[in-house]
Order: structure tokens, then C-alpha cells, then sequence
């Protein structure tokens, strides 16, 4: 059977009910790519704090990438195994530091996952949380130029693949924060994590991904399960390395000499929540005629769906739904043809032209 290679898609820091807490879509997208054959998503969807796994029908593509992917610049290259080094933020403090390079030794020594090394950077991140503007996530990095130089180093030394440990403050809104591990609100912190990684990846051009450090908070009974998997841990850096450990070789097109194992023009279908269709993929997906899937996932994005023409969109109440119509695509059958009422097929008329 054909495989029906297809990106999927949830927005970081935007609160989607599936997807906007600790891995809590990865159920989804393992369903996804047991119907596609191959699904391309990224972290965001496959990192669990604690809890991640492999799966051999899944490409992890960060964010940045994965834009580049949908818009036809890079291709993607099957791995047996990446080199993991890891950048620290040389801010965060030595209890936290130990706890990290235990799990960098556990992933090693029990997965099997090859981290080689880490360095730190020369300044503090300088990372910020800023007010949220209408709920979704945000802030900044006060130092990136730092980050990028540690990475630079990594990379001269054999490193194909990047986890960043950022230190994060300590002063986050503890109101805000319980909200989201409470399943009411949006991870505070989501926004800022989503830039650290694009940053490697624009500019370093390697597999990365990220994973905050952060001090301890206290027991909260009411945890919503979507947020289990951050508090079973002291990092959040093992879903990280798992996920870098076989995450594909970023090849730009033009490189002739790099043989690929995913093309653009492979993909057929783009998942992504419903009112949230504006992201650079999702319009590369347009231009390129892909089959634009929009499952009802709550955000608080919401836009209609109609604000722009999508000709080949197709919404769906569930993934449930969307893991079906992906099938249907793969096996070459009309969607159509299963719904009900079944349409006739339709005359096409040919008005006079004057000469």
C-alpha cells in the first residue's frame, strides 16, 4: 500500500484542547501516521516532558523546518542516529544543571540515545515572559546572539542535533501557571520556547529542539492529565533527546550531492485545528494544492476558516475523522463517495463563445 505522506500541525502557546499541553497529541499523531504511512509534525506535538517514544512512520521537524519543508526549500533524510549535544544556559543553577546531565546519562545508558556532549552559553539567555496579548503565549530572549555561538561550537565539534536547556524565571505567574496545569489556560511559557528553537534552526540549520529549566513547584491535586507528564520529572529534557535521536537531516534542495528520503511534493494532506490556518505552512500547503484538513480543535486563535480561499479544505469533527480521510487519500478512494447524501455526477455544459 502507498504510504500518503502528511504534515501535522498544532500551533505552540495558542491553548488548543488537544495538543496545547505535555504531549497530550502525540495518541493523535501516532494514529496519523498508522493511516497516512509517514506523518511530519513537530515538537510541540511530540514531547511529553517525561514521556516520548519513536515511532518509525513519524519525522520530528521543528517548527522553523518544518515551514521550510511545506514551502518546498528543504527535504528530509532518514537518520539511524543523530550526535545530541546540548546547549545549558550558563544561568541556571547547579542543583537543576545535575539534575539534566543525570538524564542525559539515563537516555544514554538506558535508551541508548547518543548525547555526546554540551557546552554553556557565554552570557545568560536572558529569557522574559511577556503579558499575554489576547491569551496566547509570548516573550523573548534578551541574548540570542550567545545561544547561537554555543551552538556554533557544537556543531564544529560533530554535533548534528541540538537540545537547548534554557533557564526560565522564577517569578512566572503562579495564578497563570496553575490555570494551565489545571487544563483552564495557555503554558505561559510556550511562546518563548518556540523562539529559542527557531533560532538554531534558521540560523544552524541542524535538527533542535527545547526544554525549559525550572525550579520546583508545588503539588497540585488538581492536576488535569493533559499536564501529567511535566510533573513526573525533574526535566523536560528526555521527550527532547528522544525525539533528536532519530529526527531527519534538514537538506536543502539545492544541494545536489545529498541524497533525500522525503520530497515536498510527496505530501498530500496538512492537519491543523480548525481557526488556525494562518501559519506560513498551512498557506504554503494552499498555494502547493494540498488537501487542507481542518479538525475541530479548540484555540483561542479562532478564525474563520473563511477568511481566506482554501480550495481544497476539508473540515473534520475529530482526528478520529481526519485519521479516515487520510486513509480514504492513501487508498485512493473518493471521500465523497462515503458520504450521504451521495451527489450525481454533474453535466458539464459548454456556453457559445463568439468568435
Amino acid at each position: 500500500m502507498a504510504i500518503s505522506p502528511t504534515i501535522f500541525i498544532i500551533p505552540t502557546g495558542i491553548g488548543c484542547e488537544i495538543g496545547g499541553f505535555a504531549g497530550d497529541a502525540l495518541p493523535a499523531a501516532k494514529l496519523l501516521a498508522s493511516a497516512s504511512g509517514c506523518l511530519i509534525t513537530h515538537p510541540n506535538v511530540m514531547n511529553g516532558g517525561s514521556l516520548s517514544e519513536n515511532h518509525k512512520e513519524i519525522f520530528y521537524v521543528e517548527g522553523y523546518s518544518l515551514d521550510r519543508f511545506a514551502k518546498g526549500e528543504i527535504g528530509l533524510k532518514s537518520v539511524k542516529q543523530q550526535k545530541i549535544g546540548i546547549i545549558f544556559d550558563s544561568s541556571i543553577e547547579h542543583e537543576i544543571l545535575i539534575r539534566h546531565l543525570q538524564v542525559a546519562d539515563a537516555c544514554v545508558a538506558t535508551l541508548g540515545i547518543d548525547v555526546d556532549s554540551y557546552v554553556f552559553t557565554k552570557k545568560p539567555l536572558g529569557i522574559a515572559i511577556a503579558s499575554k496579548s489576547q491569551g496566547i503565549s509570548e516573550g523573548l530572549i534578551q541574548n540570542a546572539d550567545t545561544l547561537i555561538e554555543a551552538g556554533e561550537r557544537l556543531i564544529n565539534k560533530g554535533i548534528t542535533a541540538i537540545a537547548v536547556v534554557a533557564k526560565f524565571p522564577d517569578n512566572l505567574d503562579l495564578v497563570e501557571t496553575n490555570s494551565y496545569r489545571e487544563g483552564k489556560g495557555v503554558d505561559p511559557i510556550a511562546g518563548v520556547e518556540a523562539i529559542i528553537s527557531h533560532l538554531i534552526s534558521k540560523f544552524l540549520k541542524v535538527p533542535c529542539a527545547h526544554a525549559p529549566a525550572l525550579s520546583p513547584i508545588e503539588l497540585n491535586e488538581n492536576l488535569d492529565p493533559r499536564a501529567a507528564s511535566e510533573e513526573i520529572g525533574y526535566t523536560f529534557l528526555p521527550s527532547v533527546l528522544i525525539g533528536l535521536s532519530k529526527a531527519p537531516n534538514l537538506i536543502e534542495l539545492n544541494d545536489k550531492n545529498e541524497k533525500i528520503t522525503l520530497h515536498p511534493s510527496h505530501v498530500d494532506s496538512i492537519v491543523v485545528p480548525s481557526g488556525a490556518l494562518g501559519g506560513e505552512a498551512v498557506l504554503a500547503g494552499i498555494e502547493r494544492g494540498l488537501n487542507i484538513i481542518s479538525v475541530n480543535n479548540k484555540n483561542i486563535v479562532n478564525l474563520d476558516n473563511y477568511s481566506f480561499d482554501y480550495p481544497k479544505l476539508i473540515e473534520v469533527d475529530n482526528y478520529f475523522e481526519a485519521a479516515g480521510l487520510i486513509l480514504a487519500i492513501r487508498e485512493g478512494i473518493n471521500p465523497q463517495s462515503i458520504k450521504r447524501p451521495l451527489k450525481k455526477i454533474q453535466e458539464l455544459t459548454f456556453k457559445n463563445q463568439q468568435s
